[in-house]
């Protein structure tokens, strides 16, 4: 990004920096699928390496919605980790761990539930949609309407700057800033804190800490946001700043105060083009999934008794791919080549739909066979996994700490101990 000053022109990164911090969860709810691993598991193993990723299995938001039957959430919550180990979640690059082991997600959660106000969570979308979707469960608790804010527990604790969601997801993140917002007016205001500001802006050197007053005068006298993204990136990319200090100068910048509990951004993922293996999204709602660690005589099957265009009744009728639900596999896991055999073949009823399928099946098992390779591994060795999900509560517990001891000595709980 490229500012102008009366100094010339002065260029400031605003590419994610590996320091950039990424938290995001999973509802333990059974075996993965091939929808999750393409819709959010990749993506996970893609972020590790250019992020400090915290990913948790949510347990405590199964209760949610399954709060009558919470026997076999802890079963899933260890074949949910050996799931995330065997797609490429590495321990040596995520922090890894399960959210009711921190319990600091709570104590947080019920802080931050003391300042949200209540229609903030009656009004986001996904509470109506979702009680009208499960009906058939009693859902008029408080743990289904603030489950949104345990949400936002979720993300404040480990101050994240980004948040992987699909779109419906948004509304969510937007709550999260909203009550980030809202915590740092109630509380961010210490004695003495534009002395503080100014003292930390010398901290960046003589020409940043002009460049970065500049910036602030250009954001607060003339509302200029692309000074104030500048800004931001600038405080981005100092290294000899405490936590301390650019939280206080991220608010004066902002012309609030100090930062205790930034806003999160949310990163948006690509949806899942994994369609299930009716053509819908694939869904165990829907009974038409594969697992990750299905057996390889039932992806067979599966695939096999696919359903096709209706109109190849028989052999040599020909048919269209677009009406197809493999030619949805087709476009995932096949190359040009075999495309155009399948849309040449089919349309002149060149080809069978169970010759059609055999190179789907080759892919999918092929996708699936180190996969599941890690996760036998892994199944013999649940000692392995429960040491990872602990040591992984240990490195998360040092963080959620470091910021609950941020937001006690902001609400001015000095006496409470630890």
């Amino acid at each position: 990004m490229t500012f102008i000053t009366n100094k010339g022109i002065c260029r400031v990164s605003t590419t994610p920096s590996h320091n950039q911090r990424v938290v995001s969860g999973m509802r333990p709810t059974g075996l993965l699928h091939l929808g999750h691993y393409h819709g959010v598991l990749k993506n996970w193993v893609e972020m590790q390496l250019n992020y400090e990723c915290f990913f948790f299995v949510a347990d405590w938001h199964a209760l949610t919605t399954h709060y009558e039957t919470p026997g076999g959430i802890s079963q899933h919550v260890e074949d949910m980790a050996i799931d995330w180990l065997a797609a490429g979640i590495s321990p040596s690059s995520a922090t890894i761990f399960t959210q009711s082991h921190v319990p600091e997600h709570a104590e947080l959660h019920l802080l931050l539930s003391m300042i949200t106000p209540l229609g903030w969570l009656e009004r986001v979308p996904t509470y109506k949609d979702q009680q009208e979707k499960l009906k058939e469960r009693d859902l008029a608790t408080y743990g289904f309407l603030g489950y949104p804010l345990l949400q936002s527990a979720d993300i404040l604790i480990y101050k994240a700057d980004r948040v992987p969601v699909g779109e419906d997801q948004v509304a969510h993140i937007e709550l999260t800033r909203e009550v980030a917002r809202r915590f740092n007016h109630l509380y961010g205001r210490e004695p003495d804190f534009e002395q503080k500001a100014e003292q930390a802006a010398t901290k960046m050197g003589k020409k940043q800490a002009k460049m970065y007053r500049d910036l602030r005068r250009q954001y607060q006298e003339q509302g200029d946001a692309e000074a104030l993204s500048v800004g931001r990136a600038l405080l981005e990319s100092q290294q000899n700043l405490s936590i301390g200090d650019r939280e206080r100068l991220f608010g004066y910048l902002e012309g609030s105060g100090k930062i205790i509990l930034p806003e999160p951004q949310a990163a948006l993922t690509k949806a899942s083009k994994m369609p299930g293996l009716d053509g819908q999204k694939m869904s165990k709602s829907y009974n038409n999934t594969i697992a990750l660690r299905e057996a390889p005589e039932s992806v067979d099957k599966k695939i096999r008794t696919m359903p096709t265009d209706p109109a190849r009744g028989r052999r040599t009728d020909p048919g269209d791919p677009a009406k197809c639900p493999v030619w949805q596999f087709h476009e995932i896991y096949s190359n040009d080549t075999t495309k155009q055999w399948v849309q040449e073949g089919c349309r002149s009823a060149g080809i069978g739909c169970l010759e059609c399928k055999q190179p789907v099946i080759a892919a999918v098992q092929a996708e699936l066979a180190p996969i599941q390779h890690r996760a036998a591994e892994f199944e013999e060795d649940r000692g392995r996994v429960r040491a990872i999900l602990r040591e992984g509560a240990e490195a998360a517990r040092q963080v959620a700490r470091e910021t609950l001891a941020d937001v006690m000595e902001a609400m001015r709980f000095t006496h409470h101990q630890r």
